[in-house]
């Protein structure tokens, strides 16, 4: 398989931008990337730190997202899985990367800055979530933003129920007994991950 291992290789296929494609990233927020951000149910986080490299999923209703300013906005870090590899990795380095996505936007707002971990009760209360107040807050502060072109997700038909396949539902209980080698612990872990779900917050 022959490798590419240059930029000049790289550039060679993929030409670069021109100036004017550059323009539109900036070191904060447009009027539509603050109005999207404060309609937006779900981000993808990108970090590195103790954990490696980690991506997670942040989610709430439209607007979960409060934008303080031009460059600066809170996510709210709600009930998980405990495991904290994306706010430990915070710890250990600041740096992030996020993609944020709109049901029926075309369009991916992508945003590179610096996080922060934060905890006022003013803050967690105010980002509440089913009635419960947020655990925590990431505060990111805005390196470069920009809207990505809606190609990736038109060729996906990403919100086109039509050109979707059939939903896969996936048993936490199966992935525990294949990785314990214990057949027997699959019904018991599949409740467990039921009753876990039923609470969003």
């Amino acid at each position: 398989m022959a490798q590419i291992t240059t930029m000049e290789q790289l550039r060679e296929i993929i030409p670069t931008p021109t100036a004017k494609a550059f323009a539109k990233i900036r070191d904060r927020l447009c009027s539509q990337g603050i109005a999207f951000l404060e309609r937006c149910p779900f981000a993808v986080l990108a970090t590195i730190g103790e954990w490696g490299v980690e991506v997670s999923q942040k989610g709430g209703a439209p607007g979960f997202i409060e934008v303080l300013d031009e460059r600066t906005f809170l996510i709210p870090e709600y009930k998980g899985n405990q495991f904290a590899l994306a706010l430990g990795n915070i710890l250990a380095d600041s740096r992030i990367g996020l993609a944020l996505l709109t049901p029926g936007t075309d369009e991916v707002l992508r945003i590179s800055g610096r996080a922060t971990l934060v905890r006022d009760p003013e803050i967690c209360e105010r980002l509440s979530g089913g009635g419960k107040p947020a655990v925590l807050a990431i505060r990111v502060e805005i390196d470069r933003a920009a809207f990505h072109c809606p190609r990736s997700a038109r060729r996906a038909g990403l919100w086109q129920a039509d050109a979707w396949s059939e939903p896969m539902t996936i048993s936490f209980g199966q992935i525990y007994a294949e990785s314990m080698s214990a057949p027997e612990v699959r019904e018991l872990f599949d409740q467990l991950s039921k009753e876990s779900d039923a609470s969003l917050y």
